[in-house]
This record gives C-alpha cells, sequence and structure tokens, in this order.
C-alpha cells in the first residue's frame, strides 16, 4: 500500500490521563510489507500509542484506520479480529500447556463440539515449520528456550492477525544468533505484505532491520523518517531533544588509575549473560562514576549485577581490591553496599509500612532479624534522618506512600545510609520528582561524595551527570562504548558517545 493508502494510519491521536497527558495530536504511519520501528525514551509515548492500537486504551482525540476504514477497537480482542496483534516482551501464553495449544488458544478447532487435537498439533507442526521451527508441538511451552517461545509466540501472532504485527522489545531476551534468527523470520513476515511495527532500545538492530523510523518524544511526535536517510547521530539527537555539535569531537580522556587510592569498586571484564557485555570500570571511595546511555543501554541492568541482582557469568568484580560474587543481595548489603532502584514504587518503598520502617529495614537486615534494632533506637535514626536530608514529614509513622515521589527517594537513601554502606548504587534518583527535590537529591551526592562514600549513579539526565560526575560511563546496547573523565565530562562529549558519532 502507498502513502495515499496505508495498511495502517493514526492521525491527530491523544490520550489523557488524570493530570498527564500522554498522547498529544500523534500521527503514525504504517505501511504493507514494511517493518517501522517506533522509538523513544521512557514516558515518550510509545506503550500508550500502542495500547490505543490494539484496544486496551481508548483514544480521547483522533481517528485510526486500517485498511481505509475507520475502527474503534475497545479490547484487544476487537483489535485482533481486525488483523492487528501484539507480541510482547514477556511472552504472554501459558507455559503448562503444549505448544500446539497456545498456538490456538482461544480458537480451538473443534469436531463434534469437542477440541479437535489430531487436527490442532497437526496444524501447530505445519505452521511453525515456515519458521524453521521442527519441534515437538506436544510439549509443554515451558519445555522450550525464550528464543523459541518468542517465535511461537511471533507465529500465533501472524496466524491471527491479517495486516498488522506489533513486536514490543522482542529482541531483550535474545542473544546475537537468536536475534539474527526472529530478523530473518521478520522480514519473510513483511514480504507476505504484513506491516510490522518493531519497538526497541537497540539502535544497531533498527539499522538491520527497519525500512522505517518513527521518534515520539513526551507523548508528541517529532518525525518520521525513511531509516537509510536518517543517520544515528541525529536519531539520538531527535530522541533526546537536544543538538549535538560534529564538530567538537574530543577523544574521551581516561581516568588516571595511577591516582593515590585504591579502587573502591572495580569491574574486569564483567558480564550479566543477556543483561551485560564484558566491561571495565572503576570508582574509588568519595568519586561519582555516572552511568550514560539510553532506555535499555545497560544501565540497571549494571547497577543490578553491581548489587547481586544479576548473577556474575564472567570476568570479576572486586570491592576494596577483594574479588566477591554475591550469590544474593543481602552478601552485597553486608559488604557494604546500598541500591536505590529505578521503580521507586515497586521496588523501593513498602508503602502501607511507616517512615521510620522503611528506614530501618536494611540496617535490620543486615544485623540479622534475631537482632532486633529497639523501638528507641528506630526512632532516633529516623528522627537524625529526616532532619539531616530535610524529608518534608510532621511523623515519621505517617505510611510512606502518603509522601511526594522526592521525600520517598530521600526514605529510601536515609534507609541505606542508617546501613553504614561504603557504596551506594543510584539508579534514576531525580526521576519523577520536582525541581526543588531534585536539586536537594543532587546536593546530598556530591556530599555523600564528600563524607568518602563512592558512588555509581544512572541517570538519563545529561545536565545532572554532568553537574556531579568524576567519571561516566557511557553504554549503548549493554556495552561500554566510552569512559570519560575530568574536564572531558559536557554533554556534548556523552551525547556523541552515546550515538556513536
Amino acid at each position: 500500500m502507498t502513502d495515499q493508502n496505508p495498511l495502517l494510519a493514526l492521525r491527530g491521536v491523544g490520550k489523557v490521563f488524570p493530570g498527564v497527558i500522554a498522547l498529544q495530536g500523534v500521527d503514525f504511519t504504517l505501511r504493507a510489507g514494511e517493518i517501522h520501528a517506533l522509538l523513544g525514551e521512557n514516558g515518550a509515548g510509545k506503550s500508550t500509542l500502542i495500547k490505543v492500537m490494539t484496544g486496551v486504551y481508548q483514544k480521547d482525540s483522533g481517528s485510526i484506520a486500517f485498511k481505509g476504514e475507520n475502527i474503534h477497537p475497545t479490547c484487544t480482542g476487537d483489535a485482533q479480529a481486525l488483523g492487528i496483534s501484539t507480541v510482547y516482551q514477556e511472552v504472554n501464553l501459558l507455559p503448562n500447556l503444549s505448544v500446539a495449544h497456545n498456538v490456538y488458544l482461544g480458537r480451538e478447532p473443534r469436531k463434534f463440539g469437542l477440541i479437535n487435537w489430531k487436527k490442532i498439533n497437526r496444524d501447530a507442526a505445519e505452521l511453525l515449520k515456515g519458521y524453521n521451527l521442527n519441534i515437538d508441538v506436544t510439549k509443554p511451552l515451558s519445555h522450550y528456550s525464550v528464543a523459541v517461545q518468542q517465535l511461537i509466540a511471533i507465529a500465533r501472532g501472524v496466524d491471527m492477525s491479517s495486516g498488522v504485527l506489533i513486536l514490543d522489545e522482542p529482541t531483550a531476551s535474545l542473544d546475537a544468533g537468536e536475534v539474527q534468527a526472529l530478523f530473518k523470520v521478520m522480514r519473510e513476515i513483511a514480504a507476505k505484505g504484513i506491516g510490522i511495527v518493531f519497538v526497541t532500545h537497540f539502535l544497531d538492530q533498527v539499522y538491520a532491520v527497519c525500512d522505517r523510523i518513527t521518534i515520539l518524544r513526551n507523548g508528541t511526535l517529532v518525525g518520521e523518517w525513511l531509516a537509510k536517510d536518517l543517520s544515528q547521530h541525529d536519531l539520538v539527537s531527535n530522541m533526546l531533544g537536544k543538538e549535538i555539535a560534529h564538530s567538537s569531537k574530543t577523544t574521551p580522556v581516561q581516568q588516571d588509575e595511577n591516582e593515590q587510592g585504591e579502587a573502591l569498586l572495580a569491574l574486569q571484564q564483567a558480564a550479566a549473560k543477556g543483561s551485560v557485555e564484558p566491561l571495565s570500570v572503576s570508582v574509588k571511595a568519595g568519586q561519582v562514576l555516572g552511568l550514560a546511555g539510553l532506555l535499555g543501554s545497560g544501565r540497571t541492568e549494571l547497577c543490578k549485577l553491581v548489587f547481586g541482582v544479576d548473577a556474575l557469568n564472567e570476568g570479576d568484580i572486586l570491592l576494596n581490591g577483594k574479588p566477591v560474587k554475591f550469590k544474593h543481595t543481602r552478601e552485597a548489603v553486608l559488604a557494604g553496599m546500598g541500591l536505590c532502584p529505578e521503580d521507586r514504587k515497586h521496588d523501593g518503598i513498602f508503602g502501607p509500612m511507616s517512615i521510620r520502617e522503611n528506614m530501618i529495614i536494611a540496617l535490620q537486615n543486615k544485623r540479622g532479624w534475631w537482632k532486633y534494632i529497639p523501638l528507641k533506637k528506630q526512632k532516633e535514626l529516623a528522627e537524625h534522618y529526616v532532619k539531616a536530608l530535610k524529608i518534608a514529614t510532621s511523623d515519621i509513622e505517617k505510611p510512606i506512600e502518603q509522601l511526594s515521589g522526592g521525600n520517598q527517594q530521600k526514605v529510601i537513601l536515609a534507609r541505606w545510609l542508617a546501613s553504614e554502606p561504603v557504596l551506594l548504587l543510584l539508579d534514576e534518583p531525580t526521576r519523577g520528582i520536582d525541581v526543588g527535590a531534585h536539586a536537594e537529591i543532587i546536593a546530598l551526592i556530591r556530599q555523600l561524595c564528600e563524607q568518602g562514600l563512592g558512588l555509581v549513579v544512572a541517570s538519563s539526565e545529561l545536565e545532572e551527570l554532568v553537574a556531579f560526575s568524576d567519571k561516566v560511563l557511557v553504554l549503548r546496547d549493554r556495552k561500554k562504548v566510552a569512559e570519560i573523565s575530568g574536564s572531558q565530562i559536557n554533554q556534548q562529549n556523552i551525547m556523541q558517545a552515546i550515538a556513536g558519532s
């Protein structure tokens, strides 16, 4: 189909949630037989747009046309009936059921009112052969690898679709060989006239398989380009909303590892399978190591690797010169580490519990639950950190969920400071907090360094990284691409490294 007769056309689409404009006047055009990348940083509106396409959300304004006809899907079933299917990063099939049953789940062929298992198994096996999957379809889905499960989900989606297949981060859990196999399947699907929407954070993959690129930022359309006409430099610039000067490229100066003082934390070709490629970096006591990169670049994964959330599969991690390999996060806490997670609401706070209880929980875990911290000591600690960190509350017994985002973040910081750490990992410490709290958190980071702590801070805010980092590690596609130190730390150099320019 041509631009005049696109397969799927969204025009002026808007979606508003209480207090938030998620989408504002967004256009999106998908042509038959093309693979179209939908890109944007966290909060850009990608997920909301997909949910509008597939009937999870109903648009508040604008129009959606499929094969030239206006459509109004009110649920995913409506979208699937029209020919629009989605395959998510986490395979949303049933692992305990057979492969064949998963392929035809909800639309099982019947004979005399009963499910025709013979036909299901025969048809599923035939269907999957088209994806180079010669497997036993009678075995449970859980018997097969994530990559195979992903292809099974895609086969199901294509079989249900007459036109549009949406792939939401399908390569996140795949290795390089599996990614190439998936791309081959995607090209074969597109060759049949099906339009594919490909959501990914891996920029190299965009250029490897996509025909066209649409970028969103803050719920609005930035633009649409043919992939061959948009350089990676300009792609990153458009995603970030900042110009990257071509002429000011500088070779990053490496940190002088011979400077006085042993590294507090050192990674030596450390890697976590599927999460972080082998990399080396170090941070000394009193230093801030900033982690830069686009969403999905590996910043969060690196923090999880250091803290023992993800297993170390290769290389070494040294703390105060001694190798560590944590089997559990409690071992990291006992070693003197703390982690303030990116998703504060789900991974950081215990909402119904009090400010006091949230503050002392890491120290209590470190001491062991059989060495209970007396209530008087708990209150003294909580009152101390409320004052020291200027937490806005009148009562330490108030549930933490009643505090603002900035004050919740301060409570999480207090939790780890109370455990007397030597190294703090802060993942997006200023996300979702107001401007005033923003400045306070940045000031706290510098203050903690002056007290001798080592900090690793992942942030998507370049201004923040420049403001507090002694060294910046730049990641792209889960790999280290640059290390910038001292006077070389500026927004231009960081953006150039992210863009690979």
